[in-house]
């Protein structure tokens, strides 16, 4: 199971992430896109040290050893940038040096030609979002996951799950889910995610 932070500072958030790692969280996505060095180096430092390494850094990579975790993420437009800079040989770079990618992305046909050095990816919006009003997506995903022929990257539905959609989501193709909305922007996040956990657990 993963979880992914809310983009906004939370009240009781790192209570609330040591709580989720204590339910059997097994990764956590860092994601604060308007975060500076400085808050994120303050943000980590509340976190737990025994969990570090179950962080994922969507930003401030370079942040990732100094606080003890070998996982990082590349949005889409990361890694497309990085990729028309650099080549894909920029990110086995990373692999090279005992780092955990994974990246986004919104469409099939971009999962399919994914480098094998992303482990996995999350596609989005699978169902209309919780945390972003009005945000969703006209396509039928389980009809378009047919097409799906990159089996080395994991695929991770994103947008609008929770526990009244997962078993269906999982049954129709998706290897795992993530959560986001129905953690934060909902009542008792932990018993939200117990409720998913209990899902995928029976797959």
């Amino acid at each position: 199971m993963i979880v992914i932070t809310n983009p906004l500072p939370i009240v009781n958030e790192i209570d609330t992430i040591h709580s989720l790692f204590e339910s059997g969280l097994e990764l956590l996505h860092i994601r604060k896109p308007d975060f500076s060095g400085a808050e994120m180096r303050s943000f980590l430092s509340k976190i737990k040290p025994d969990v570090k390494e179950q962080l994922v850094l969507h930003s401030h990579h370079h942040l990732a050893s100094l606080f003890g975790t070998n996982r990082i993420h590349f949005s889409e437009s990361e890694r497309k940038k990085t990729a028309a800079l650099l080549g894909k040989l920029a990110f086995s770079t990373y692999k090279t040096k005992g780092f955990h990618l994974s990246t986004s992305v919104h469409n099939m046909d971009d999962f399919n030609t994914l480098e094998n050095t992303f482990e996995y990816a999350f596609l989005s919006p699978i169902f209309p979002s919780i945390s972003k009003e009005n945000y969703s997506s006209k396509t039928d995903w389980f009809e378009v996951i047919k097409n799906r022929t990159n089996y080395t990257t994991k695929l991770i539905a994103l947008g609008g799950i929770e526990s009244k959609n997962t078993e269906q989501t999982l049954k129709n193709g998706f290897d795992a889910v993530a959560l986001l909305g129905t953690i934060w922007n909902k009542n008792n996040p932990i018993e939200n995610f117990k409720s998913c956990q209990k899902i995928v657990q029976s797959f």
